[in-house]
């Protein structure tokens, strides 16, 4: 399945303790993982190429083999990228904004709404082609900065204003 899980709340699997009642969890827009996936193949089938030429032409056609192995990465890479993308998402709940990402070292960032200091939206000149962007957390302790990346500018522009408005709301009350 190549979508983002967009609302959806995640069912119970009954091994973390979690009810089906749990936080809203967003996916990440498909755009994020063909931007990548992109970028796998201009890294990595060019050297193919030019390796495969290379050996052919100047140790034999039997050591050109060896071009095969980028594209070998190349496959192992793009179902990677599948599972990494799948496996970001992010909830907003009450008081805070829940951040879950990774496939086998799965890593959870709580980003309490009163210790923003700062929420900005980037987009270099790739991200802005296929219509991204970035939405990037700073708290006062460093470890607990936070990325949300390959949204789409709407969403990213509507998420840095809620998350402005609650941080001021929450911090209002320290």
């Amino acid at each position: 399945m190549e979508t983002g899980t967009t609302g959806a709340t995640e069912p119970s699997d009954g091994v973390d303790g979690r009810s089906g009642d749990g936080p809203r969890w967003t996916g990440l827009p498909p755009g994020l993982l063909k931007v990548r996936r992109l970028l796998l193949v201009l890294w990595l089938v060019p050297p193919a190429v030019a390796a495969g030429v290379l050996l052919a032409l100047f140790a034999g056609p039997a050591w050109a083999a060896f071009a095969l192995l980028p594209l070998a990465v190349l496959a192992w890479g793009w179902v990677m990228l599948g599972r990494n993308w799948r496996s970001w998402r992010y909830a907003e709940r009450a008081d805070d904004l829940l951040i879950s990402r990774g496939v086998l070292w799965r890593e959870e960032t709580i980003v309490p709404y009163g210790r923003m200091q700062l929420v900005e939206v980037t987009s270099g000149p790739l991200e802005r082609k296929f219509g991204l962007a970035s939405l990037q957390l700073h708290t006062a302790a460093a470890a607990t900065d936070a990325t949300v990346p390959g949204l789409t500018p709407a969403e990213a522009e509507r998420l840095r204003d809620r998350l402005t408005e609650l941080g001021e709301a929450r911090s209002a009350g320290l």
